[in-house]
């Protein structure tokens, strides 16, 4: 079933844009892990492998701020262990995630050894935006939760940039759900995302 987008950000396809000096981007996860990530070719689109860093690089090059924020980490974390895992379970017999933590020291340290190399590259070429997890960003978290289809880490990044006080928010991500948020600025190489712009009137050209 094809899914229904009612677009509400500005769309700019990362492939035909070229960034700006002034400009102040929040880093998805994906686009962290695609970017930094040594093993991210076992999951991942040729499209994610190349068009998404070559961005990043452009963005550095011409002078653009990249950011993230401290809960990128316990995604990236997450997503990174999950597919260790499952390289792990293609080469040796199946086992719960639950044991392959606990009873696999040398794939924990080897885990443990890619979150950081990982998280360091992603320190190394961008600065964070600081966020309070307090009943303020919560309440205003599940305010958007109720008009805005994406999901929990996404409404808390969200409030996250929101609070930065960085202008209007342009995020480098292939995940849809961003789309439909208004007021933001999208930038993608997600080739469904882009045509649904198009066809909504809402594919930016800079």
């Amino acid at each position: 079933m094809a899914i229904n987008l009612n677009i509400q950000a500005d769309v700019i396809n990362i492939r035909t844009d070229t960034s700006q000096q002034g400009d102040i981007f929040f880093v998805d996860t994906n686009v962290w892990f695609w970017y930094a990530y040594v093993n991210a070719g076992f999951s991942a689109k040729s499209y994610q492998l190349n068009n998404y860093p070559n961005y990043l690089n452009q963005a550095l090059s011409n002078g653009a701020t990249l950011t993230y924020s401290g809960l990128t980490l316990a995604e990236l974390a997450h997503i990174i262990e999950k597919t260790e895992y499952e390289i792990y379970i293609q080469s040796y017999n199946w086992l719960p995630i639950k044991e392959y933590r606990h009873n696999c020291p040398r794939e924990r340290a080897n885990i443990v050894a890619e979150v950081q190399f990982t998280w360091r590259r992603v320190k190394a070429i961008a600065i964070p935006i600081d966020l309070t997890v307090d009943d303020a960003t919560t309440d205003a978290a599940i305010n958007r939760f109720k008009t805005q289809a994406v999901d929990g880490y996404d409404l808390l990044l969200l409030e996250a940039i929101s609070r930065a006080g960085a202008g209007q928010i342009k995020i480098i991500t292939d995940d849809i759900d961003y789309s439909v948020v208004p007021g933001i600025q999208v930038f993608t190489s997600n080739n469904y995302v882009i045509q649904e712009a198009a066809s909504q009137n809402k594919l930016v050209v800079r």
